[in-house]
Formats: C-alpha cells, structure tokens, sequence
C-alpha cells in the first residue's frame, strides 16, 4: 500500500473514498502537517497501490486498514475518512474496535446505508442515505461504472459530486487519477459499499466525532445529521453549497475545511 507522511506529532491518518487516492487530499496535507503527523495512504487498487486481482470489498479493506496500522505501529492515531472510507472505518469498528480503536474520528458526508429496503418509509430513507431505491438502480450504475473507461465518460458520473463551479479541467484531472483503480474493481468495490447498512455500528460509536456535510451533496442532509444525533457528543459541520459545499467540500474549499478539522482535533471549535 502506498502512503504519503509528513508532519510530526499524534498521528492523523487520511483515508480516501471510492476511485480516489490520496493525492485528493493535497489542499490538507502540508495544513494538518502543521498539527499532526500526517499519513494518507492509497486503498488496495486505488493511486500508486498494488492492484491485486481480489479483494475489491469493504471487509477487505479494513482488514488492510488493521494491518496497515499494525505495520507502522500505530496508537492512539486520529483517522479522518472520506465517503466510502467512512464505511471502511464502521467494517473496522465493528471487527476490531475493541481492538484498536482511533481516538477522534472525522466522517465527512458517507451516508450509513445507500440501498433503500422496500419496506423501508421515506424518513427511514432520508435518515438512512438510501440515494439508490432499487437493486436494478445499482445494477445500472455499477453497469455504467464499468463502462466508463475514459477520463470523460468517468467525470460525466463524477460532475454531480461537485458544485456547479468548480473548474471542469479540475475535474477531469480527478477523474484521471481515479482511473488508475481499474473500471472492474471499481464497480465491484462501489456495489458492496452500497448492500452494507451501518446504522447499527453507528449507533454503538462512543467516540468523539466530527461529521462534515454538504449542502449540494448528493447525500441527504438529514443522512448526517442522522449519524450526528446518534452519537453522544459528536459535532457537525455543514458547508453551504455557495462556499463549494459538495461531496468533494474539501477540494472545492479546502481552508474551511481544514480549520474545521483543525479545529476538531485540537479540541476548539471552528471559528
């Protein structure tokens, strides 16, 4: 697994989302390196990391997230986590946390279940993150992820990820780097995150949190403040869409975002 490190101090790892790596995280790493001793690694598949034939599952990659933190010697490390690595921190939670539990998380806009059950009421939904309402729906976009094997075509799906003004040559080098995960494990990796349901792991967390959402995120408002409200003590950051409030908030601005984080860390709210 590839890594990036700097900074000194508690450690803070940076774990990425789907298709992405940890070069997404540039505009916070020479800010939190100020702070913390920064390490963002690249996901099995993902970036400068081997890409083995097998593994492209949520279980996997916390069991690669174990074995990372073994083989650094981590302890009593922070972890901030990205869409589909927020998934990857509850597999994590729920197989080892008793284990070797992080200090202070940071979820930023990962919904705790994106395919919607048929009995389930629209609040259920809402509250849940189900953006996908039917199996046919996944099938569909994990059919169109496999197709997408082109800068363009990849950043075609990404565009309702960003706000409306962020800068399309920006985008399309994203969507270059996010190639570098291959299209198939792409699509296998993105249709197991979407069968898990995390609610029950989310509302057994006893850990100081910071939540992070967005205004135009695809991901429901109510899906974070849901996860907020069913942790004691957690924190919420909510950046309109105007501020560049997007799935990828971090990249469209990154300076609120990082004295958010900042502020979280070192236990002072964010001013």
């Amino acid at each position: 697994m590839s890594y990036l490190e700097g900074g000194a101090g508690r450690p803070l790892l940076m774990v990425h989302g789907w298709s992405q790596s940890a070069i997404g995280y540039s505009g916070q790493f020479d800010a939190l390196c100020k702070i913390r001793r920064v390490i963002a690694l690249d996901w099995r598949g993902h970036g400068e990391s081997g890409k083995p034939e097998t593994g492209y599952r949520i279980c996997r990659f916390a069991k690669d997230l174990l074995e990372f933190t073994d083989a650094l010697a981590l302890r009593d490390f922070d972890i901030l986590c990205h869409s589909l690595g927020v998934s990857v921190f509850w597999a994590y939670m729920s197989m080892f946390g008793n284990e070797k539990p992080p200090r202070k998380p940071v979820f930023v806009d990962e919904p705790a279940a994106l395919l919607a059950r048929p009995d389930w009421t629209e609040e259920t939904r809402r509250n849940a993150g189900a953006i996908i309402g039917s199996l046919k729906m996944l099938t569909d976009f994990t059919t169109a992820i496999r197709n997408a094997e082109t800068v363009a075509a990849h950043a075609e799906i990404m565009r309702p990820m960003f706000t409306a003004s962020y800068p399309q040559e920006a985008l399309l080098g994203t969507a270059k780097e996010n190639l570098k995960l291959p299209r198939r494990y792409a699509a296998s990796l993105l249709e197991d995150n979407c069968l898990q349901d995390w609610r029950s792991v989310v509302s057994d967390l006893r850990n100081e949190v910071l939540v992070v959402a967005a205004e135009a995120s695809p991901h429901p408002l109510d899906s974070q403040k849901w996860i907020a409200e069913q942790i004691d003590g957690a924190k919420l950051e909510v950046i309109s869409e105007r501020e560049g409030g997007s799935h990828f908030m971090f990249m469209e601005n990154p300076d609120w975002f990082n004295v958010a984080v900042a502020g979280f860390l070192n236990g002072t709210e964010k001013g």
